[in-house]
């Protein structure tokens, strides 16, 4: 074959690949000596490879590269007459490279998809951990209702003081027995920055207030629901707004919601 059928015929992506009869890899290496046309040709093809597994391989780490280089640098010439490089072993190497390239690629993909099962697991994990509160904060929800709704507990209501908050509105579940009371408070304003709503048990004549205690993170049960025990035995129940931590008096001008207790 001239050099213009042996460039057109595939036999030089066949001797790059390793894949050309014996007979046929003389042949194109004669070729290749001969005609520049066609070593240009080789050189070409090998360059497009090269770019192809640059295009779709990860980075290789330098210890692989030092490797394929030193090992690279031990091919030998065909003879000494044949000053060319020796293109089966070259093209060899070129196919290591991709197949280590491709193994590279699919350990990176293996890892990130071991990374995506960690964070699916991790985000089931934490659904898990909030349907747990959830059914935890329904049961407490539930049975301070039960609590509330039994014959043991006196219902009541706290309107708003209408000078000072007339939408503000709270109700308080007593029971006497047991000078146990829970405050159901979701009617109240929400509370300025510095300030704490406090309850009282008031004895109205002569008046005589007895702080029960703050809304606060320490008598919360549920949102908007408070517990107060060791109740002194009351005449009504009211609410003020007082500076942060309380006070050993009620502030009347502040005074947000008063029920009475039915005798």
């Amino acid at each position: 074959m001239n050099k213009d059928e042996i460039i057109g015929s595939g036999a030089l992506e066949l001797y790059i690949s390793g894949s050309l009869p014996a007979d046929d890899v003389i042949e194109v290496e004669k070729a290749i000596l001969k005609y520049p046309e066609v070593k240009a040709e080789v050189e070409k093809i090998e360059a497009s490879l090269i770019t192809l597994a640059e295009a779709v391989a990860p980075p290789l780490s330098a210890i692989v590269w030092t490797y394929i280089l030193e090992s690279v640098k031990n091919v030998r010439y065909l003879s000494d007459d044949k000053k060319h490089s020796n293109w089966s072993a070259i093209t060899g190497w070129a196919a290591a490279v991709l197949a280590i390239a491709g193994i590279f690629w699919m350990v990176n993909k293996n890892s990130a998809l071991e990374d995506q099962i960690q964070v699916t697991t991790s985000e089931n994990d934490t659904l898990k951990e909030n349907l747990l509160d959830t059914e935890t904060e329904l049961a407490e929800a539930n049975n301070i209702l039960e609590i509330i709704r039994s014959k043991d507990y006196n219902t009541i209501n706290l309107p708003g003081n209408i000078p000072v908050a007339p939408e503000a509105y709270a109700k308080v579940y007593f029971n006497k027995k047991e000078n146990l009371a829970y405050i159901d408070a979701s009617g109240l304003p929400e509370v300025p920055e510095g300030k704490v709503y406090q309850v009282w048990s008031l004895i109205l004549d002569p008046l005589t207030p007895r702080s029960m205690g703050l809304l606060d993170d320490v008598t919360k049960v549920e949102n908007g629901i408070y517990k107060f025990e060791n109740i002194p035995d009351p005449e009504a129940f009211g609410i003020t707004l007082e500076p942060a931590g309380g006070s050993e008096t009620p502030t009347l001008t502040q005074l947000y919601t008063l029920g009475a207790v039915s005798p």
